[in-house]
């Protein structure tokens, strides 16, 4: 549980550095015709992080949630990886270990 937190942790801290002081038009920065913009790489991040809570509960629904604005996206964010560094310090977890960080915690690196 404790490696599992330290990931949570981690995507705390690294996601801070990369989001904190963004510019206003960074959210719908476009590098080129195919790919996505920060906001929809940040909501997908947050799918991920609430789809940790759920196997994490021994749940299995996924949800793709539409984008909403950078700044609730942003909270959503620390506020998923808060609830789910609190499930793993409080609740038994529910899933195979292996399973949390293979799937959504390494996709969200």
């Amino acid at each position: 549980m404790n490696l599992l937190r330290h990931i949570v942790a981690t995507l705390a801290y690294r996601g801070g550095k990369v989001l904190r002081g963004a510019p206003a038009d960074f959210a719908d920065f476009r590098a080129g015709d195919t790919t996505r913009t920060p906001l929809q790489i940040l909501t997908h991040i947050g799918d991920l992080l609430e789809w940790s809570c759920v196997l994490a509960r021994g749940e299995k629904t996924w949800t793709d949630a539409p984008p909403q604005s950078w700044d609730r996206e942003v909270e959503r964010f620390f506020d998923a990886l808060q609830r789910l560094d609190k499930q793993l310090a409080d609740e038994a977890l529910r899933c195979e270990p292996e399973r949390l960080f293979q799937g959504p915690l390494a996709d969200a690196f």
